[in-house]
């Protein structure tokens, strides 16, 4: 066998093709779970070492020989633009993703932007580059803003992004949560249970997510036969000033019978606009919310929503942003973490 081992001589040993093994270590394309975790096996037992991809599973880092970063700095910056409540879906991801850093030897430096940042495209006093292996943006929807972070010539994952989806990506990798495989099987069951009209409640300005949420209603409305959705998605600039956004646009249009929701917050502001105006939720109409936080599950009625994996969203941003450490040169990708539906009493279940 030659000194240096190479993805063909992996191939050869497990019979795959060479794209195979060229998609498991460089963490490109699509493969089965056991078939990645084989090559990458086999890769560190022949002694390949330009891994660019690590694989963690349930129980913590597989014990693989990775080549060093290029760089000596230890520290991972996460900006964010607004609070991150104990409700809010990052709070979760955030403890796994410092975990698993931390058993690689990175800190986690947290950085709010201020408004006066945001609007001079500005980082944080006390964020220092010289000594940042990479940075994490959670919620960060200025598009102004990450492309200034884009610019900056280091390893950038954005959770979430703004709506830049025809304006061209950003130089970074990008995590969302699944936005649209849920909301065809929701909207399915909808189908299933006889009902027809459903309105979608969310600024589809505001982020990527909100968007594709929206896009996916409409997409599966027109899949499934549904009437034609009636949305609320005009810009909302504070997610507190729904209620009076909702109450306007109840008062112009006719009820339907399912309320899609952006996130649950969102859902809870419509539920109050809706008892304020003597309708009942299950009885009157349905609703169905995003996020599934813990307000939802304690909200009455409880809140029927779609679940995020917190847990597994942290990990494949340790994922995605150590590759990138090791690999700068890798292609830019977009990994969307998978979600699940939760039934509860808003849609009478």
């Amino acid at each position: 066998m030659p000194s240096k081992v190479t993805i063909q001589d992996i191939a050869d040993a497990l019979g795959l093709s060479r794209n195979t093994v060229s998609k498991a270590i460089n963490n490109t394309g699509t493969l089965a779970d056991a078939t990645r975790e084989r090559i990458l096996l086999k890769a560190q037992e022949m002694g390949y070492k330009q891994f660019s991809y690590l694989r963690l599973n349930e129980d913590g880092p597989l014990k693989l020989q990775w080549k060093e970063p290029a760089t000596q700095n230890r520290k991972i910056a996460v900006i964010f633009a607004g609070l991150l409540g104990a409700s809010h879906f990052a709070t979760s991801m955030l403890d796994r993703f410092q975990s698993d850093l931390s058993a690689l030897g990175f800190s986690v430096a947290l950085y709010r932007i201020m408004p006066e940042e945001l609007d001079a495209c500005r980082l944080p006093n006390a964020l220092n580059l010289g000594s940042t292996a990479g940075i994490m943006c959670i919620e960060v929807f200025n598009a102004a803003y990450c492309r200034m972070l884009s610019s900056l010539n280091i390893p950038l994952l954005f959770v979430d992004s703004p709506v830049n989806i025809f304006e061209g990506s950003f130089d970074a990798d990008v995590l969302l949560m699944d936005n649209q495989v849920r909301m065809y099987e929701f909207m399915q069951e909808m189908k299933r249970r006889g009902k027809t009209k459903i309105s979608y409640i969310g600024d589809i300005h505001h982020c990527r997510s909100f968007y594709e949420r929206y896009s996916a209603v409409r997409q599966c409305a027109a899949i499934l036969g549904f009437e034609d959705p009636c949305s609320l998605t005009g810009r909302v600039e504070n997610i507190r000033t729904y209620e009076s956004y909702i109450e306007e646009a109840l008062d112009m249009s006719a009820l339907p019978e399912v309320f899609i929701c952006a996130n649950d917050f969102v859902a809870l502001e419509l539920l109050h606009v809706l008892k304020k105006k003597q309708l009942s939720v299950p009885e009157d109409v349905w609703i169905c919310g995003f996020d599934d936080a813990p307000e939802s599950r304690i909200v009455t009625p409880r809140l029927t929503s779609i679940h995020i994996h917190t847990q597994s969203m942290g990990r494949i941003a340790v994922e995605l942003l150590y590759s990138r450490i090791l690999s700068p040169d890798i292609n830019y990708r977009t990994v969307y973490a998978e979600t699940h539906l939760v039934y509860r009493e808003s849609t009478g279940d």
